[in-house]
C-alpha cells in the first residue's frame, strides 16, 4: 500500500479538523467533536479536554443550578458585637460573610473577615459598629448565566454576590470559585470538610449531590445500603438506573430517593438533587 493510499485510509488529525471546519460548525456539538477527536489523537490530555469543555458549559448553567442555597448561608447580623462575631467565624472559617439588618432578607453588605483585625487587636471595642466595616456587593437574579456572572466578577472584582429570587427575598449566595469549580473541578482547601465536599442538605427533604458522591459516603450520610459493587460513585450508580447518559432535568428513582440531574453533559453527570420518596 503507498503513502498516498495509506493517508486516505487513516486521514491525520488535523485533515479531520479541516474537514469539521468547512462544514462551517455552528454548535456545540460540532466544538465537542473536535475536542474528541483532538483527545483521541493526544494533541490535548484530559484536563485540557475538560476546562475547555467546562468552560462551554457555564454558558448553558444559571446561578440557581450552583449557588449556595439561602438554608446553608452564615450570616452575621448587623447588631452583633464583636464578641457575638468571633465565635462564629472561628467556627464557620470563612474569610466573607452576607450582614443582614432586622429581617433575613435586609441584606446589608459583605463583612471581611481581615477588616475585623484591627478591631480585634485593639483593647476598646466600645466603638465598634459591624456598619463601619461592610462592603458592597454583587446582587444578581438566579437566572443569571454563569459566564456573565464570572465576567462581572472580574470585571467588577469582587469574589460573591447575593443571590435573590423573583420576588426580591435573598435565595442564596454564590462565590467566583463556586463559578470555577464548573470549569476546572472541585477546588479544595484545608479548611473543606469531608461531607460539604459532596452532600449540601438545603431542607429535609432537599440535597445537592455531587456526582462523584462514593456510595460508602452517601449510606454513612443518609444510613442506607446502596451496593457498591458495580460502582464508586453516586453518578455512576444514577446512569446505570437511567440506562443512557441522562441529560438536565431528567429523574430517575433509586431506593426510595428520587434523583434529578442539576448538571451534565455528554459524557458524565456533574451534579443531582435528590429527595426522599414519601
Amino acid at each position: 500500500m503507498n503513502a498516498e493510499h495509506a493517508d486516505n485510509d487513516n486521514p491525520s488529525w488535523a485533515s479531520r479538523i479541516a474537514g469539521l471546519l468547512s462544514r462551517k460548525p455552528r454548535t456545540k456539538q460540532d466544538l465537542e467533536e473536535v475536542l474528541s477527536m483532538a483527545a483521541d489523537d493526544e494533541v490535548i490530555d484530559g484536563d485540557a479536554r475538560s476546562i475547555i469543555e467546562g468552560a462551554m458549559q457555564v454558558s448553558d448553567m444559571q446561578t440557581r443550578d450552583i449557588m449556595i442555597p439561602r438554608s446553608q448561608m452564615t450570616v452575621i447580623k448587623s447588631d452583633c458585637s464583636l464578641e457575638d462575631i468571633l465565635p462564629q467565624i472561628i467556627s464557620s472559617a470563612h474569610s466573607r460573610y452576607p450582614v443582614i439588618g432586622e429581617g433575613p432578607d435586609d441584606f446589608m453588605g459583605i463583612l471581611l473577615v481581615k477588616d475585623l483585625l484591627p478591631h480585634i487587636l485593639s483593647e476598646d471595642h466600645s466603638g465598634f459598629h459591624i456598619s463601619d466595616l461592610l462592603r458592597k456587593t454583587m446582587v444578581v437574579p438566579e437566572s443569571k448565566r454563569l459566564n456573565v456572572l464570572l465576567r462581572e466578577f472580574r470585571e467588577k472584582r469582587t469574589h460573591m454576590a447575593i443571590v435573590i429570587d423573583e420576588y426580591g427575598g435573598i435565595a442564596g449566595l454564590v462565590t467566583i470559585e463556586d463559578v470555577l469549580e464548573e470549569i476546572v473541578g472541585e477546588i479544595e482547601d484545608e479548611t473543606d470538610a469531608e461531607a460539604d465536599r459532596f452532600i449540601h442538605k438545603i431542607n429535609d427533604d432537599d440535597y445537592l449531590i455531587k456526582a462523584l458522591t462514593p456510595i460508602d459516603d452517601f449510606n454513612d450520610y443518609f444510613k442506607t445500603k446502596l451496593s457498591a459493587e458495580e460502582f464508586d460513585t453516586i453518578g455512576g450508580l444514577v446512569i446505570q438506573a437511567f440506562g443512557h447518559m441522562p441529560t438536565r432535568n431528567e429523574s430517575t428513582t433509586i431506593a426510595g430517593f428520587e434523583f434529578k440531574v442539576i448538571v451534565a453533559d455528554q459524557r458524565k453527570i456533574h451534579s443531582l438533587r435528590m429527595s426522599p420518596l414519601q
